[in-house]
């Protein structure tokens, strides 16, 4: 597939997985990772020093992050209650927003975007936030072979 993505976390509340996520998006061709509402720094989870490859973009808030998003990218948020991940088509350019870790989004931030993805389960719906975000890019990648 042509484009890039790029995935974040939503007010990340725990460093491991955001290590955990950064390299799993490193793996599965990212070409960035961001947070937003919490600054991040590199963890033990991370020892493929994903650092070194691919940049980590830190955004203050929500707007902030927002301002910034490339001409023609989809933001896509991650989160229960979406559009099921099986039947999805992944766009050339996105933007995978995980929500935080405690509470999801806010319900403005859902009500302003058009694609919410969910992952399909058979318990509870609730992922580890660097779980969910690896099946995603997973999804994409397998989507587009």
């Amino acid at each position: 597939m042509r484009g890039y993505f790029g995935i974040g976390v939503y007010r990340p509340k725990c460093e491991d997985n955001v290590g955990t996520l950064w390299r799993s998006a490193y793996q599965l061709g990212a070409a960035f990772i961001f947070t937003i509402g919490r600054r991040y720094k590199p963890q033990s989870s991370d020892t493929l020093d994903t650092w070194k490859h691919i940049p980590l973009h830190n955004y203050g808030n929500w707007d902030s992050f927002m301002e910034t998003v490339p001409t023609n990218a989809q933001v896509v948020l991650v989160e229960t209650g979406g559009q099921e991940l099986t039947a999805y088509q992944h766009p050339q350019r996105a933007l995978y927003v995980l929500g935080a870790e405690d509470d999801g989004f806010p319900s403005d931030i859902i009500s302003r975007h058009k694609t919410v993805l969910t992952i399909p389960h058979t318990r509870i719906a609730s992922y580890n936030v660097a779980v969910a975000g690896s099946i995603v890019l997973y999804d994409r990648l397998v989507k587009s072979l």
